[in-house]
């Protein structure tokens, strides 16, 4: 089972980015691979419909979202929505849509969202659920949603407060047992 996380900024130790980690460091202890898209990875040419990129980190990108068997989004709450980092990045999938199962169709993606308070990463949330549906993707029961200015990990992106590393634990177990079930 391959999982395709994608998100975070391209700040380095975003929170967004270690709590993807976090959750991809217990997908990959339940035996599937994984492919994080962050950083500078996510510095992708603005996506332009009629004029794809052939910039190697788009189709890199593109590559590994055909292959996955499931994904992981993440983004921080930036003015009430997703990034437009990480939203550019998505919106990449189009190159899917006429795939045989096109886009995300069928597939698992746990949802994370980081904010420097409540409000801006419930509605970031919500907003990659959304995105999930419309990509025709399955969110997982649990979306993860989390206030950053908690200070909810330390220097080396380990999780400091145990209900949160829970609740990774639990998306990864929701992603990788749904995954498995879609497969077959």
């Amino acid at each position: 089972m391959l999982v395709v996380a994608i998100g975070g900024t391209l700040r380095a130790g975003s929170s967004t980015e270690a709590a993807m980690r976090c959750v991809l460091a217990q997908v990959q202890a339940r035996g599937a691979t994984t492919r994080l898209f962050s950083g500078e990875q996510l510095n992708l040419p603005l996506y332009a419909p009629d004029c794809v990129s052939d910039d190697p980190r788009v189709t890199d990108l593109v590559s590994a979202m055909r292959a996955a068997d499931a994904f992981l989004l993440g983004s921080p709450g930036y003015h009430g929505g997703v990034s437009g980092l990480v939203k550019n990045a998505i919106d990449y999938a189009e190159a899917l849509a006429r795939d045989p199962a096109p886009y995300f169709a069928g597939k698992p993606v746990g949802c994370i969202a980081s904010g420097a308070g409540w409000q801006g990463c419930n509605v970031t949330l919500q907003a990659l659920r959304s995105i999930t549906h419309a990509l025709r993707g399955w969110p997982t029961p649990l979306g993860i949603a989390f206030n950053s200015a908690t200070r909810p990990f330390d220097a080396d992106g380990a999780c400091l407060i145990p209900e949160l590393d829970r609740q990774f634990s639990i998306m990864a177990a929701e992603i990788t047992g749904f995954g498995d079930r879609s497969a077959a």
